[in-house]
């Protein structure tokens, strides 16, 4: 009877290991989506714990006219862009896929450059209607200060400008290499790549001079390397040609052809002569080619060690690249600036609408364009500083942001 009643346990016992199992399978399997919905709840807390009612109300005002005036005016942008262009598309073959990468491309670097005019606009529009709305009118009524009032539009104005950073520095320039070899290639006659009569400082005390060097072939013609060392000439070499070998597993291997060098010691010199001869030579053909908005294919890390190799090399067009970096960071804090300027011009309610708010909105949004372009071509032309070339047109308008808010506190 005993043993009879064994495998009846043993079933039993099985069937009771494999339970918790079965049941651990549909949880697991919920696992993500509990995490995600618990991550979300998280987030909604935060969202409602860290803002009024009227702060969301606000920000979402803020935010949605800004995105949608984006999306209108950027949309009319590539609608014109394509009309006036796709005559050359079309001689030119451009492929569908390309133009449809070339337009990924051209709408946030173009969203990005007039940020800060959308932020103007957005700011203006929405909070005259506000005003005309009586909203403001009660919301200053229930005890709100004008100082409040504006935490709302410091945060959306944070928000854009994050965002602005991150596509400026990061993402706009990896899309830039693409763009611009498109509208070279697709948009415009391709015009030779060359460089003619080009002195560089590629290492310490190394100077390079190569008289004519051509881009698309990657070849150079009477090049010489000067080695100085106590300001005395050590070694001269020159060749015939020179040509960058594109095949080499590393960075800077050229090739040089019917080469002369010259080792000086004191009074003495020792001549040395090369049919062909591999070199490496810390210099690239883009270093020289000066290439039309280069600066801006560059993200941060790369535009600062190009900055840093040019001054090694004493380059004179290094102001360029000096500007951009310092515009990168220049133009997003625009926001908040503008952001002050339009809440403090169209706050109250006026008798002649938003259209007299509006209109000194754009008129204030293109002396700041007309600022940004008077001040960079200064830096690069004369003896500007450019982070003060950069910084100037935020530098003017934070006194009139100054000036108003004090205006508005009256």
């Amino acid at each position: 009877m005993t043993e009879d009643l064994l495998p009846d346990k043993q079933e039993e016992t099985m069937t009771t290991a494999h339970e918790p199992d079965k049941a651990n399978e549909p949880h697991k399997a919920h696992e993500p989506h509990e995490l995600y919905a618990r991550l979300s709840s998280l987030l909604l807390t935060l969202w409602r714990n860290l803002f009024s009612r009227l702060d969301r109300y606000v920000m979402k005002k803020f935010l949605g006219t800004y995105f949608l005036s984006i999306m209108l005016i950027i949309s009319v942008a590539v609608v014109f862009d394509f009309s006036e262009h796709s005559d050359k598309f079309t001689m030119n073959h451009a492929p569908f896929l390309k133009l449809v990468e070339y337009y990924a491309n051209f709408i946030p670097f173009y969203s990005n450059l007039f940020s800060a005019l959308f932020v103007f606009v957005a700011v203006i529009f929405f909070t005259s209607k506000l005003a005309e709305n009586s909203e403001i009118i009660a919301m200053m009524s229930s005890g709100m200060s004008f100082g409040r009032l504006m935490r709302p539009y410091m945060t959306s104005a944070f928000i854009i400008a994050s965002l602005s950073l991150w596509l400026g520095t990061e993402v706009i320039p990896r899309g830039s290499v693409s763009r611009l070899e498109f509208e070279t290639r697709y948009k415009s006659r391709r015009k030779p790549q060359i460089a003619e009569h080009v002195q560089l400082q590629v290492d310490t005390g190394v100077i390079a001079y190569i008289d004519f060097f051509d881009g698309q072939r990657k070849r150079g013609e009477r090049f010489t390397l000067d080695k100085f060392q106590n300001k005395s000439l050590v070694s001269h070499l020159t060749a015939q040609s020179i040509i960058y070998d594109t095949l080499a597993d590393e960075r800077y291997h050229w090739k040089l052809m019917q080469v002369k060098v010259r080792t000086l010691s004191g009074l003495r010199e020792h001549i040395t002569t090369y049919t062909t001869l591999d070199s490496v030579i810390i210099m690239e053909p883009k270093d020289f080619m000066m290439t039309k908005n280069y600066q801006q294919t560059l993200t941060n890390s790369e535009l600062l060690d190009y900055i840093e190799r040019q001054q090694m090399r004493g380059s004179s067009n290094v102001k360029v690249y000096q500007v951009e970096y310092h515009k990168r960071y220049a133009d997003p804090f625009a926001a908040f600036i503008l952001s002050s300027i339009g809440l403090s011009l169209s706050f109250r309610k006026r008798k002649g609408g938003m259209g007299g708010s509006l209109g000194l909105g754009l008129a204030l949004s293109a002396i700041y364009i007309m600022l940004q372009t008077i001040s960079s071509t200064f830096a690069i032309n004369s003896d500007w500083p450019p982070a003060l070339a950069a910084w100037f047109p935020n530098i003017i308008f934070s006194i009139v942001a100054t000036v108003l808010y004090r205006r508005s506190l009256k």
